[in-house]
């Protein structure tokens, strides 16, 4: 199996499967002499831990880190920094039930990945998915914590803004709920919404989707190339690459059609530090594939997962019809740990394309304005 690395100059390897002993990462182009210990990247794994509520898969899993290499003890400083050398994470998988699994290992559960990697590779890892398992993103999310620590000021931060149809109050919005509530909601009265309709859609043993949105603040103007290697398409296909991802939209995204274009154009007056403020986001911090400065604003929505109760209609490995009824544990909702999934993924390519415009152009050039001519 290919492709399993995503990123330029900083780059990302995972390996691993959902019911193997272990899952890892290689994070290779980080730069030297950065503070970096398991206590760093272990706060952002919690997040995305499973069994942490009834709202999650109840699979026990610690996730606890291991550096394997790329660090050393700066003398100097006393603390343990990054060499500039590839970084290796371990974790190791200790709750896995592949008895779980057993009864379907020839049928396809519909909406599941099954069906297509047999149809590549002539088979399939039926124990939780294998690669296609979302036990895969804790490594992205242990290698989101290595890039938050490359831009300088970057502050990543994600919430869950609908569950179903249900979605919250932006005039609500306050960050600080979202460490509040099991759905990393900004919204306590959507949140309180949100428990009672997810808990009657884990009753029926059914699934739901939900959409995601990501903020990137302290993102320097500049970033990204024109063309073929924009900042959005890159931060598009990112997150795209997460499990059971359907659809990505940047700023106001697909609202933007229903925009005339006064109202869509982001106004530009001078701000007191000399410049550009801009009256609104509607491009989320991205012009022509180049960061703007402004915050970076991305929404993705994940669809409902595919392991269900309710019996559904499928085929099976030998081309017989049948029906099939996920047992064991799954996330009724698994939008709900994507937040920190997403949250991982933009600060991935936010860091990659800082280190590429940083290898291009060195420090940020000087502001662009330029004296008038008479």
């Amino acid at each position: 199996m290919s492709f399993n690395t995503f990123g330029h100059l900083f780059r990302v390897t995972t390996f691993g499967e959902s019911h193997g002993p272990a899952i890892g990462c290689v994070v290779d182009g980080c730069p030297p002499r950065i503070p970096l210990s398991e206590a760093d990247i272990q706060p952002y794994l919690d997040k995305r831990r499973p069994g942490q509520s009834r709202f999650t898969t109840q699979r026990q899993e610690p996730d606890t880190v291991k550096i394997l290499s790329g660090v050393f003890a700066d003398e100097a400083t006393g603390r343990q920094v990054t060499t500039g050398t590839p970084i290796a994470l371990l974790i190791d998988n200790v709750d896995q039930r592949s008895r779980d699994y057993s009864a379907i290992k020839d049928v396809y559960r519909p909406g599941h990945a099954g069906y297509t990697y047999d149809a590549k590779y002539g088979l399939h890892d039926y124990r939780g998915g294998g690669r296609a398992s979302a036990r895969e993103t804790a490594m992205r999310v242990a290698a989101g914590a290595i890039a938050r620590k490359i831009v300088p000021g970057l502050i990543v931060r994600g919430a869950l803004v609908q569950i179903g149809p249900h979605k919250v109050d932006r005039a609500a919005w306050n960050w600080a709920e979202v460490d509040n509530n099991p759905f990393f909601c900004p919204d306590a009265k959507a949140a309180a919404g949100f428990a009672d309709f997810l808990d009657g859609v884990r009753k029926r043993g059914s699934s739901v989707g939900a959409i995601i949105e990501v903020v990137a603040e302290g993102v320097p103007a500049g970033l990204g190339a024109p063309v073929y290697d924009k900042l959005d398409g890159d931060l598009a296909g990112a997150l795209m690459g997460i499990n059971a991802v359907k659809g990505v939209e940047i700023g106001a995204g697909f609202a933007a059609a229903e925009l005339s274009g006064e109202e869509n154009a982001d106004e530009m007056r001078m701000g007191n530090d000399g410049k550009p403020l801009f009256l609104s986001n509607n491009a989320g911090g991205v012009l022509g594939g180049i960061s703007t400065g402004q915050p970076i604003v991305v929404r993705f929505a994940v669809k409902p997962t595919s392991s269900i109760l309710v019996p559904r209609r499928t085929v099976d490995r030998y081309g017989r019809e049948t029906e099939v009824v996920t047992k064991g544990r799954h996330d009724p909702c698994v939008g709900i740990r994507a937040v920190p999934i997403g949250e991982a993924m933009v600060a991935c390519v936010i860091a990659d394309h800082y280190l590429r415009q940083r290898g291009q152009v060195g420090e940020a050039p000087a502001w662009p304005f330029r004296t008038p001519q008479a």
